[in-house]
């Protein structure tokens, strides 16, 4: 499935669509280059499960836990363009864990993180000269058949 996003808020709105589908246990892996808007449709995301906290890229940190209110899910949100395939970080960041009770959105998680889970949503963002995007989604596990209702 293939998705073009004029602005900004269209990237809001899709990751706000994919948010309220995600469930505990769901890995989204973003891919793009630098300023393809990985972080933005994070906080579509974030805003879409209703969990609380600024969204911000956690490049310094690795990963950012946004809480959810009463028995929502929990985002945990990672940035593993630091980790230049270093497994091992990405190991000790227990996200195998926070799977369980949460859903993980990893930004530059492509062929470090899928590993973590069979239900997992690969988003490729591409960044085009006039400042629009194409995002293709890469469905595995469940999201095979829940990946065609995100719009």
């Amino acid at each position: 499935m293939t998705i073009e996003l004029r602005t900004a808020d269209d990237a809001i709105r899709f990751g706000r669509s994919l948010g309220r589908q995600l469930r505990a246990g769901d890995l989204v892996l973003l891919a793009g280059p630098l300023g393809a808007g990985k972080t933005t449709m994070t906080r579509g995301i974030a805003d879409g499960m209703g969990v609380s906290g600024r969204v911000s890229s956690p490049t310094f940190v690795l990963a950012r836990v946004h809480p959810a209110p009463g028995d929502g899910i929990a985002l945990v949100h990672v940035d593993a363009y630091r980790l230049g395939g270093d497994l091992s970080e990405l190991d000790d960041l227990d996200l195998d864990a926070e799977l369980e009770s949460s859903a993980v959105v990893v930004e530059w998680g492509e062929g470090l993180a899928e590993p973590l889970s069979e239900d997992r949503l690969v988003v490729r963002i591409e960044r085009h000269p006039d400042d629009t995007r194409t995002v293709t989604l890469e469905p595995h596990g469940t999201w095979k058949t829940r990946s065609d209702t995100l719009l």
